[in-house]
C-alpha cells in the first residue's frame, strides 16, 4: 500500500501501526504518572500552610504573605478558605511562569539532540525536584522545589512533538487527544493519592531522626511523586524509542541558532515559526485558557460561597471535570477528530465553552453548576488537542519541538495570569464577574479562530 514507503532511511515508520501505537502508548504513560505526580501537593495546601505558618511564625516571609491575603479577601464568606486557594493560586502561578519560560527551549532543545534526551532530561530534573520537596523543612525550600518543577516542566511539550512525529496529517489530533487524556485523568488520580498518603500515616513521627534533615508531614506525599517520577525515568530510559529522524549538518546548525534565540523568550520563538497560522493558533490557545484559568481558579470560591461546599464537595467536582474531558478527548476527539476536522472541532470547543460560563455565573445549585461544568469540560475536551494539532500541521517537522513547546509555553501563561486576573475580579466585582466577563472575552478568540486557515493534509 506504500504506506511504510521511506521506513529505515532514518525516519520513523509514521504510519506503521505497531511502532505508532507503541510510541503512542509510551506517551500516554510518560504524561499520566507526570501529572499524577505533580497534582499529588494540591489537596494539601490547607495544611501545608498551617503547617509551615506554625513553624516558621507570623513575621516571617510566608506570614506576611499570608497577611496580605487575608487583607484581599476580608469579610467575604469563606475568607479562611479563601487564602488557602490564593496561597495555591500564587504556588502555582509560579510553576507555571517557569514553564512558560522553558517550554519553548525544551522544546528547541528536543529538535536538536532527540525527543528521548530531552524526556530523560526533564524526568531527571523532575525527580530531584520532588526529592527537595520531601526534605524541605522550610516554606523557601519548598519554594525553591517548586522552582526546579516549573523550569523541569517540558515533558508535555516533548511528548506532543514524538507524537508530531509518529502520526500522520489525518491522525494528528488523534495523537493529541491521547495527551490530553493522559494529562486529565492524571490530575483526577493525583490528588487522590496525595490525600491518601498525607492521611495514610504520618511521615514525621516514622522517622523523628530526619526532622534535622527537613523531613516533614508531607514527606510521605512528596515520596509517592518521587517514586512515580523514578518509575517515569527509568520507564523512559528503557522503552521510550527515539522518533525523531536523523537531521542533516545544515538543521542542527539552524535549529542550534534558534534554540540559542529563543531562550527564556517565548515570544522570540514565533518568529521562528512565523508560518501561517501558527501564530494566531497561539494567540487563540493564550486568550481561551486565560478564561478557563480563572474560571477553574475562582470556581471553589463560587461552589463555597453559593452552596457551601466543603473540600471534597471540590474534589468530586474536578474528579468529574476531569474525566468528562478524559472521556471526550479519548472516546470522541480521537476517533472524530479527522473526519470533522480539527478547525471546525476547537471552533465548536469555544462556543461550547459560553454557555458553559453564562451558566455558572448565575448557577445558584448544585444540579445548575453540573450542568455549567458539563459545557465547560466537553469545550475544553474539544479546544486542546485540535488546536496542537493544528500548530503541528502547519509547522515543518524539523520544527515540531520548537512550535509544541511554544504552544504549551502559552497555556503555562494562561495558567499563571487567568488565576491573578480571575481572583482580581472575583474579589472586587463580585461572584458572577470572572464568567459573565469571561464569557464576553471569549468572542476574541472564536472570531480569531474562524480565521484560521485549513492544515495541510501531508506534512509541511
Amino acid at each position: 500500500m506504500g504506506s511504510k514507503k521511506g521506513a529505515g532511511a532514518g525516519e520513523p515508520e509514521t504510519e506503521a501501526t505497531g511502532p505508532k501505537r507503541r510510541v503512542l502508548g509510551l506517551v500516554f504513560l510518560t504524561v499520566f504518572l507526570d501529572l499524577v505526580g505533580f497534582s499529588v501537593l494540591f489537596p494539601l495546601f490547607p495544611d501545608l500552610l498551617r503547617w509551615y505558618l506554625e513553624r516558621e511564625g507570623e513575621g516571617s516571609g510566608l506570614g506576611r504573605l499570608v497577611e496580605f491575603l487575608q487583607g484581599i479577601v476580608e469579610g467575604r464568606p469563606g475568607a479562611e478558605f479563601a487564602v488557602v486557594a490564593l496561597f495555591g493560586g500564587l504556588l502555582g502561578t509560579v510553576y507555571s511562569a517557569l514553564q512558560f519560560l522553558f517550554a519553548p527551549l525544551w522544546g528547541a532543545l528536543s529538535d536538536r539532540i532527540g525527543r528521548r534526551r530531552t524526556l530523560l532530561i526533564t524526568l531527571a530534573g523532575t525527580a530531584f525536584s520532588y526529592l527537595l520537596w520531601m526534605f524541605a523543612g522550610s516554606f523557601a525550600l519548598l519554594v525553591a522545589a517548586r522552582i526546579l518543577g516549573g523550569v523541569m516542566a517540558g515533558n508535555i511539550s516533548t511528548a506532543s512533538a514524538a507524537v508530531a512525529d509518529v502520526s500522520g496529517a489525518k491522525g494528528r489530533a488523534a495523537g493529541m487527544a491521547i495527551v490530553g487524556m493522559a494529562i486529565g485523568l492524571g490530575f483526577v488520580l493525583g490528588p487522590a493519592l496525595g490525600a491518601i498518603a498525607y492521611h495514610s500515616f504520618d511521615a514525621q513521627a516514622l522517622w523523628q531522626g530526619g526532622v534535622a534533615y527537613g523531613w516533614n508531614p508531607f514527606s510521605g506525599a512528596a515520596l509517592v511523586a518521587l517514586v512515580l517520577a523514578l518509575i517515569n525515568l527509568s520507564w523512559a530510559a528503557l522503552r521510550f524509542p527515539e522518533t525523531l529522524r536523523v537531521a542533516t549538518p545544515e538543521e542542527v546548525r539552524a535549529r542550534a541558532a534558534e534554540r540559542a534565540a529563543t531562550a527564556f523568550a517565548p515570544w522570540r520563538a514565533l518568529k521562528h515559526i512565523d508560518l501561517p497560522g501558527v501564530r494566531r493558533v497561539n494567540l487563540v490557545y493564550l486568550a481561551t485558557q486565560t478564561a478557563f484559568a480563572a474560571m477553574e481558579f475562582t470556581l471553589v470560591f463560587l461552589a463555597a460561597e453559593r452552596l457551601g461546599f466543603a473540600p471534597k464537595d471540590n474534589a468530586w467536582m474536578f474528579v468529574f471535570v476531569g474525566l468528562t474531558i478524559a472521556l471526550v478527548q479519548g472516546g470522541f476527539v480521537r476517533r472524530r477528530a479527522a473526519a470533522i476536522g480539527e478547525k471546525r472541532l476547537a471552533l465548536t470547543g469555544i462556543a461550547l465553552l459560553l454557555p458553559g460560563f453564562v451558566a455558572l455565573a448565575f448557577a445558584s445549585s448544585t444540579v445548575a453548576l453540573y450542568v455549567a461544568l458539563f459545557f465547560l469540560a466537553v469545550g475544553s475536551a474539544l479546544i486542546v488537542p485540535t488546536l496542537s494539532a493544528l500548530v503541528s500541521l502547519y509547522t515543518p517537522t524539523d520544527r515540531q519541538g520548537l512550535a509544541l513547546g511554544t504552544f504549551r509555553s502559552m497555556g503555562a501563561l494562561s495558567r499563571a495570569v487567568g488565576p491573578l486576573a480571575g481572583g482580581l475580579l472575583y474579589w472586587s466585582l463580585g461572584s458572577t464577574a470572572p464568567y459573565l466577563l469571561g464569557a464576553a472575552f471569549l468572542v476574541l478568540p472564536l472570531a480569531l479562530g474562524r480565521r484560521l486557515p485549513d492544515p495541510p493534509r501531508e506534512p509541511a
